[in-house]
């Protein structure tokens, strides 16, 4: 019997198949409009690769506490003991199980009745629009909310509605317009760092009739007493009756959550695509979420350093005359406008030793392209200062007087003033209503 192997690096690789023409011109599109015209031949993702002596700031692991040692514990003998445990979708689980503790445990945490863990943040968010919406149904959505909410809606097939940005009295017109629908905000919004009126949303829903959806999964863990959220933290838990979020930010794991009622939550499992269709969490990502579920509510300081550092840097970038966009969390971001302003912004950021995240559309709006800043915990005030003087070093360089953000805001014009927009390519453009 012959059991000599192949080394894989020996294996020649095939051809593709050749691709439908229509297909070829939109990869073709993408790297002549993108790539060679808007980029010069570079990808605005992709710049220099940082050094030690660098700061990242590219990393939603707002806490700091990826590498925690009793987290790592926990994740470390849940393999070494569990493996990968039953590979099978979610449906299938029931009575003593890690899992099902964990979503008890969560829902508890966040004062909610119940809880469905799923397999990402964007999971949770489609699964639960495309399982209470419907072709009949009106969703309206703040112009910022997460893409994978706009994915949600057109997976549904519902009617989009969408509101400006954190504009209170144009989602109240909107609903008197349309009628009794959801309504679906970001508490904390993922490009811009700004916070949702919820309070003032929550009273427009219950006025009216509305369902109301919150992803907090910008707010998880950095908010609250604990790090329940906002919702929890601004006493609304009996006015919103779904909460959503990613585990891959304050909790630096890789899930995604929905707080709702027990009847509910079976409901979910049975009727969510992404939650039939996907498989449960590894045994070592649910150990590694419960461990830090108790780091996240014992070490408070991890919260007050964090919220410390986040109004430091917005405060010294608004004293030299960058628009923040109204933000007020842990993210912070520079507006440049169109990528070529974006792609010179990142160069001259990385040239000086600071690594932001470069965001485009469709995660912005066309030509309002940023370099986002994640602020963590365990950034030194020594930290936040070098990033300031940066910023002030580079202001002429890259014409920050020039950017459409900076002109909005020598003008008083706020975000949501009827100049926000659905990106281009998102997915619920098709069905948005005026």
């Amino acid at each position: 019997m012959d059991n000599s192997v192949t080394l894989i690096h020996s294996v020649q690789k095939s051809k593709a198949p050749r691709l439908p023409a229509d297909i070829d011109l939109r990869v073709e599109k993408y790297y002549r409009q993108r790539v060679r015209d808007t980029w010069q031949g570079r990808n605005i993702m992709h710049g220099k690769a940082p050094a030690a002596a660098d700061l990242v700031l590219t990393s939603n692991d707002y806490l700091s506490i990826a590498r925690h040692p009793r987290i790592l514990k926990a994740m470390v003998a849940s393999m070494q003991h569990e493996g990968n445990g039953m590979l099978m979708s979610g449906v299938f689980l029931h009575g003593e199980n890690p899992q099902l503790a964990l979503e008890d445990r969560l829902a508890r945490f966040m004062h909610a009745e119940a809880g469905v863990l799923c397999q990402s943040g964007y999971a949770a968010n489609t699964g639960l629009i495309q399982s209470i919406a419907g072709e009949q149904s009106v969703v309206y959505a703040d112009m910022m909310a997460h893409m994978s909410l706009w994915e949600g809606i057109r997976s549904a097939g519902a009617k989009a509605v969408p509101f400006h940005h954190n504009d209170v009295e144009n989602l109240e017109r909107q609903v008197l317009r349309n009628g009794p629908g959801i309504v679906v905000v970001d508490s904390v919004f993922s490009t811009s760092g700004s916070i949702s009126p919820l309070r003032e949303i929550a009273a427009i829903c219950e006025l009216n009739g509305c369902v109301f959806v919150v992803d907090e999964s910008h707010s998880l863990g950095t908010h609250g007493p604990n790090g329940e959220g906002l919702v929890v933290a601004m006493d609304l838990t009996d006015k919103v009756h779904f909460r959503t979020a990613s585990l891959a930010k304050a909790f630096a794991g890789r899930a995604g959550f929905v707080t709702c009622s027990e009847a509910f939550q079976e409901y979910f499992k049975f009727e969510s695509f992404p939650a039939i269709f996907s498989s449960t969490l590894l045994p070592h990502d649910v150990a590694g979420i419960d461990a830090t579920l108790f780091v996240i509510r014992q070490e408070a300081w991890r919260r007050q350093r964090l919220h410390d550092n986040a109004v430091r840097l917005r405060e010294s970038l608004q004293s030299i005359g960058y628009n923040l966009n109204d933000s007020a969390s842990q993210i912070v971001s520079l507006e440049a406008g169109p990528e070529e302003n974006t792609l010179a912004l990142r160069d001259a950021l990385e040239s000086r030793g600071i690594f932001g995240a470069p965001f485009i559309a469709p995660a912005t709006p066309k030509n309002r392209s940023l370099i986002r800043f994640s602020v963590n915990a365990g950034l030194s005030d020594a930290d936040i200062d070098r990033i300031v003087r940066v910023c002030w070093e580079i202001r002429d360089e890259i014409g920050v007087a020039n950017w459409p953000s900076t002109r909005r805001l020598s003008r008083g014009v706020r975000l949501h003033d009827g100049s926000g927009a659905l990106p281009a390519e998102s997915p619920a453009k098709a069905k948005v209503v005026a």
